[in-house]
């Protein structure tokens, strides 16, 4: 094998590590989402899903009913995750009180959301966001319109379309949408897969969440951790690549 093939297999490594029934995205949105959150998807030991959108509730309730799962109250709030999941972060939990440490979920909504959550938290930013920008006289009433009549799985690629033209849907109308709120079908916690963390800020903290296969794999949400189901000597190995930002380290797609 010489040194250029060498390469193409290194490079393809993450799509190569991806179930096998994957529903690879062709399209731009598609290609962007599965680079933000697409390391959900090479996770071992659980099954995350086949495809980077749902595109109804009927979609997630279908593969939510599939999965083994597990539901405990913890920290005050009933936390449901997949039950690989739950038992890693069960683990991380006792290790943390081992070194006078806690980790406690960070309310309600941190672990299992269904799609009408991820609905309403997108309405939640494009929502203002349209009326900014038509108030602004960037936008016309009748585009603006046009786009809120739409679903929420085609409102994805138009928001987009306006972000090329510097119209922003995030909280501070400053950056893309996806920086503030995954776009509906698309967010981890679908997968029963993701946590949100009250006690993110400490490095301990992530140390030992890391030690039990829980890893930040979104740069944008920092209370996010991802149950990837492997040791970090092991993500390379899986096609992910190792970020450095603001002081964390976050696991992404190397693509």
């Amino acid at each position: 094998m010489n040194k250029t093939n060498k390469i193409k297999i290194k490079l393809n490594e993450y799509i190569v590590n991806l179930p096998k029934d994957f529903n690879q995205p062709t399209d731009a949105v598609g290609q962007r989402l599965l680079k933000e959150y697409g390391a959900l998807f090479v996770a071992r030991g659980v099954i995350p899903p086949k495809t980077v959108i749902f595109k109804s509730e009927r979609e997630v309730s279908a593969y939510q009913a599939s999965l083994s799962k597990s539901k405990k109250n913890i920290g005050g709030f009933a936390v449901e995750l997949q039950t690989a999941a739950m038992k890693n972060f069960e683990d991380a939990i006792s290790e943390a009180e081992q070194n006078s440490l806690t980790i406690t979920p960070r309310g309600a909504d941190a672990a299992k959301r269904n799609y009408a959550d991820t609905v309403t938290l997108w309405a939640s930013r494009v929502n203002p966001g349209i009326s900014h920008w038509v108030e602004k006289g960037a936008l016309n009433k009748a585009d603006a319109s046009r786009i809120l009549s739409l679903s929420p799985f085609k409102q994805v690629s138009e928001i987009f379309k306006l972000e090329s033209q510097g119209m922003f849907c995030s909280k501070d109308l400053s950056k893309s949408i996806i920086y503030s709120v995954a776009p509906p079908g698309t967010s981890q916690h679908l997968s029963m897969l993701a946590l949100d963390v009250n006690e993110h800020g400490d490095s301990m903290v992530r140390d030992v969440l890391a030690e039990h296969g829980w890893f930040q794999t979104v740069v944008s949400d920092l209370p996010h951790f991802t149950f990837l189901g492997v040791l970090e000597n092991q993500l390379s190995k899986l096609g992910l690549k190792k970020i450095s930002d603001g002081g964390r380290f976050f696991w992404l797609p190397n693509l």
